[in-house]
């Protein structure tokens, strides 16, 4: 993988932290809140009016609290790396439509050739040679033309696709802490309203059970949002970990057929 890559992406992680942090921050405070505060105080005087009265569940009560705007920023920062990691992604697969290495049907290469094959993938410019596919092609042309051994080629080949496999699916550890932080976030909201509904049990004695309802609904509104956001996520890990392994194979299955059956030892 390229050095200077790892910056790029540190820094493009850091700065979607900080950008879902203001946003969805800000967006609490102006718009979620201050609804939600309307909601429940409307709610009050309706119970308090009519005994009978039957709360209805309200999306900003639902997702007022710390916990879930913790989650939705978590979500939001596992979207834009998700993102990052399609737009490269969809890099890679471009180069598969382009004839990188132009081999005529029935031609053959030989080890003699390979120095001028593997001066057109040079050609490409520096970030688009330490994509997969040139890498995988000049590995082959460079071990073809140093063992003139087809198998030998196939198998390096072969061991390059592998080890690019390994390195996507590492890069994705960190999406799925997220995909298991959001749930645990969830957990915590669970935990911190039965502790509040506790600590009013007295009340809820003497027959003022408000508070414990409202502590109660903050321990399950947190785990449902928590729940219903790690669910998206995992489905769209699973997606991007398809579309990644789809690039490997991909690019092993274009090393084949565009150069390694052309290729004919002395």
């Amino acid at each position: 993988m390229n050095k200077k890559n790892i910056p790029v992406e540190f820094v493009f992680q850091l700065f979607a932290l900080i950008i879902a942090i203001i946003i969805v921050h800000a967006f609490y405070v102006s718009v979620v809140r201050p609804n939600a505060v309307e909601v429940i105080e409307e709610q009050n005087m309706l119970a308090a009016a009519n005994p009978d009265f039957v709360r209805e569940r309200s999306i900003w009560v639902l997702v007022k609290d710390f916990e879930q705007e913790a989650c939705f920023i978590l979500m939001f920062w596992a979207l834009a790396i998700m993102g990052y990691k399609a737009v490269k992604i969809g890099s890679e697969r471009r180069l598969l439509e382009v004839d990188l290495v132009p081999v005529a049907e029935g031609m053959r290469i030989l080890p003699e050739d390979t120095r001028e094959f593997a001066r057109q993938v040079q050609a490409l410019p520096d970030d688009r040679q330490q994509m997969l596919l040139p890498r995988a092609l000049l590995n082959a042309l460079r071990r073809f033309s140093s063992t003139r051994n087809i198998q030998d080629v196939a198998t390096s080949t072969h061991t390059i696709c592998e080890s690019e496999a390994d390195r996507l699916e590492s890069e994705l550890a960190m999406i799925r802490y997220i995909s298991w932080a959001i749930p645990s976030i969830g957990f915590i909201g669970t935990v911190r309203g039965i502790g509040e509904a506790l600590a009013q049990a007295d009340k809820a004695v003497q027959g003022d059970i408000a508070g414990v309802t409202q502590s109660l609904g903050v321990a399950f509104n947190s785990t449902f949002i928590a729940l219903l956001i790690s669910i998206f996520l995992m489905f769209l890990v699973h997606q991007l970990q398809l579309v990644q392994e789809r690039l490997v194979f991909d690019s092993e299955a274009y090393c084949d057929d565009k150069v390694i059956r052309h290729m004919k030892a002395d």
